[in-house]
């Protein structure tokens, strides 16, 4: 069940029924959440899981089923397609942008017009664009 495709309008039901029933996070299991489940479950005997149920159903409801998929069916989509997770596909062109980028930041280093910090720091803003 955690890899199949998550419904947006069962976990928006999940997280509006938390409003009338006494206990709630139910919606946060059938997400794969299942910490906040618990969380849920431990603070039921106060108002605030029942509020935060009550946004959570109506912002479910509010999303297109692409923003749901993309918040919550991420990895059950890339397994379903191909039995395993996929990684995102990178631009050739901006990867090579990207590489250049990185030789021009160690020449500057190695030059000492910039610090081992600061190289690093732009090298790991650089590679983040590419994931």
């Amino acid at each position: 069940m955690l890899s199949k495709p998550k419904s947006r309008k069962v976990a928006a039901l999940l997280a509006l029924s938390g409003v009338v029933m006494p206990i709630t996070g139910f919606h946060k299991f059938y997400l794969g959440q299942p910490w906040w489940g618990v969380v849920y479950l431990l603070l039921s005997w106060t108002p605030i899981p029942t509020i935060a149920s009550a946004i959570e159903g109506v912002w479910y409801l509010l999303q297109n089923s692409e923003q749901f998929d993309r918040n919550f069916n991420l990895n059950a989509i890339s397994m379903a397609s191909s039995g395993q997770p996929q990684p995102p596909e990178v631009d050739p062109a901006q990867v090579g942008a990207i590489a250049d980028a990185l030789r021009q930041l160690d020449s500057l280093r190695q030059e000492g017009l910039m610090s081992e910090y600061e190289f690093e720091q732009k090298r790991r803003q650089l590679l983040d664009r590419i994931a």
